[in-house]
């Protein structure tokens, strides 16, 4: 079966780091851009951070900059988010994604993680 899976969210303090995880199955996300959004409640779904196929770069919600990273191994299927410095609004479901290229014309999303932050 082709899915994406999340993990690592939860509860957190203000300041503290988490590590989120996505791990791709059925499917080779070596092919895909990958991204991580988030969605608070009652607000829309937005871009927090992607990374490229090749080259690993990568790009970031101003909001984040400089305290989120994104990360890839392809070796495991797996892509990261180092979150640091988490804030209370950083609260929202988190989900990966995988984007449709020339490479694989997969367009696929992950169920969610839920990040609560408390100040």
């Amino acid at each position: 079966q082709v899915q994406l899976g999340e993990s690592g969210g939860g509860l957190a303090q203000a300041g503290v780091s988490l590590r989120l995880s996505c791990a791709g199955s059925g499917f080779s996300i070596g092919g895909h851009v990958m991204s991580w959004y988030r969605q608070a409640p009652g607000k829309e779904r937005d871009l927090v951070a992607s990374i490229a196929v090749i080259g690993g770069g990568t790009n970031y919600d101003d909001s984040v900059k400089g305290r989120f990273i994104i990360s890839r191994d392809n070796t495991k299927n797996t892509v990261y988010l180092q979150m640091n410095s988490l804030k209370p609004e950083d609260t929202a479901v988190y989900f990966c994604h995988a984007s449709p290229t020339i490479l694989s014309i997969l367009d696929l999303w992950g169920q969610g993680t839920q990040v609560t932050v408390s100040s």
